[in-house]
């Protein structure tokens, strides 16, 4: 499966969730502690460091809320998005005002320790399924307005990106069939009401459903919550018609067993809605350090 490119967001994308985040944060009147504690004008340095292993994702987000908070901080990447990271790795040093440098930390820490998180747990089930021919994909269970965000850092971590949205491709599931009156009526139904540039693809819990699907066509067939031995019957029948896709409790210790059974995709849910937080730290440190 082609891996997708770890290409930039737009500003445009990210800048709404940062500045959300920092008016979040900064309330109705500011950051009082600084305000009371750091005298004006005081400078300093900076640096985000890593406190366990993981592969970093977010840097953009880190580097604009500095700049919104203040354009006189300044940024130096050590690392960039999709670079693996050992603890004590510098991963960014910022300079500038003091009391802008604590108002933007928090921010920019979350964005970091978050989306570093998902792009490190992406990055572990990949590992896990290293030569067979499956990739690690995700899934619309996102954050409520971070989805581009961390669908961004799933391909950070090595993983590819499913829908983003509704409106991307019909998935036909088990609701929409039975609400149809089954398999076949709703998939004569999705060929009839979409244009001929829009993939269908529809998720099956059985292989005598498989049958049916193949009997008509599809683009692609979710095997939802298959094990590996039905699986390996299931890419059998499939035999290249289609893309076939393994979903259902895909954990670390059991990706590897679906990988094998020859499905081109496995979606994980659990890489965006349970990722851990990736600990990243922010300290003072003398200037020339």
């Amino acid at each position: 499966m082609h891996l997708m490119p770890l290409t930039p967001l737009p500003k445009t994308i990210i800048e709404p969730a940062v500045r959300r985040t920092l008016a979040e944060d900064l309330g109705e009147v500011g950051d009082i502690t600084s305000n009371a504690v750091i005298p004006p004008g005081h400078t300093a340095q900076v640096v985000a460091s890593a406190r366990q292993p993981g592969i970093i994702a977010g840097l953009d987000c880190a580097e604009l809320a500095c700049a919104l908070v203040d354009p006189a901080i300044t940024m130096t990447r050590h690392v960039e998005d999709g670079n693996a990271v050992t603890p004590g790795a510098r991963v960014a040093t910022f300079h500038g005002p003091s009391r802008s440098l604590m108002v933007a930390e928090r921010t920019a820490l979350n964005f970091l320790g978050h989306l570093s998180g998902i792009a490190t747990a992406t990055a572990g089930l990949v590992r896990a399924i290293d030569g067979t021919r499956a990739a690690i994909a995700c899934t619309r269970k996102t954050t409520p307005g971070l989805r581009a965000l961390e669908k961004y850092a799933v391909r950070a971590g090595g993983g590819v990106n499913h829908r983003y949205s509704l409106a991307d491709a019909v998935l036909i599931k088990d609701n929409h069939i039975a609400i149809a009156g089954g398999v076949t009526p709703a998939l004569t139904s999705a060929r009839a009401n979409v244009g001929h540039m829009v993939k269908i693809e529809i998720e099956v819990d059985t292989l005598e459903q498989l049958a049916e699907v193949l009997e008509i066509g599809a683009d692609a067939v979710l095997l939802d919550n298959m094990s590996p031995a039905t699986l390996r019957e299931a890419v059998a029948m499939i035999d290249g018609r289609a893309i076939a896709e393994a979903s259902g409790g895909i954990t670390p210790s059991s990706v590897r067993a679906v990988a094998e059974a020859g499905v081109d995709l496995i979606s994980s849910g659990w890489i965006t809605h349970s990722a851990s937080c990736l600990d990243i730290g922010l300290d003072f440190v003398p200037f020339g350090s």
